[in-house]
């Protein structure tokens, strides 16, 4: 199948240093990365993995949840997927992300709205993403529009 590819240069410290992200593959941006920014309330314009990975997350989601919904009868004709990713700090040591929330509502013909939070499920439980990341509890909330 295929290989994408980012590259992030880093300049400093942990605390004091800073990065840039890109988007190799795609060649669509390069984003500021920064520790402080990462663990802040506000990220004041700079990315972090966890935001990377919600934004994965909600894409891969969406196109599973489109092709499940096709396998069982429906059609999609919306969908608006949220990924929030929590960074905690770890009992262990350092940080560690211990939870994703995906979130649902969507507009699908061909499927009622129990058939609509089965597929939901199934597109949470076989997503690429979902898979890769069978150490953190995710969860699901789904709804129809």
């Amino acid at each position: 199948m295929s290989t994408r590819t980012a590259r992030t240069a880093w300049n400093g410290s942990l605390q004091d240093g800073s990065g840039q992200v890109e988007l190799t593959s795609s060649q669509v941006g390069t984003f500021d990365v920064s520790f402080p920014r990462r663990t802040a309330d506000d990220p004041n314009g700079v990315t972090s993995p966890e935001e990377l990975i919600a934004a994965a997350h909600s894409s891969c989601f969406a196109m599973q949840m489109s092709g499940v919904v096709g396998q069982a009868g429906g059609t999609v004709q919306s969908l608006e997927v949220t990924a929030d990713v929590s960074l905690t700090p770890d009992p262990d040591g350092g940080l560690r992300i211990d939870a994703i929330r995906l979130t649902v509502t969507g507009e699908v013909d061909g499927l009622d709205e129990q058939g609509f939070l089965a597929a939901a499920q199934k597109a949470k439980d076989t997503c690429p993403v979902s898979k890769a990341l069978t150490g953190t509890t995710i969860t699901l909330e789904a709804s129809v529009a």
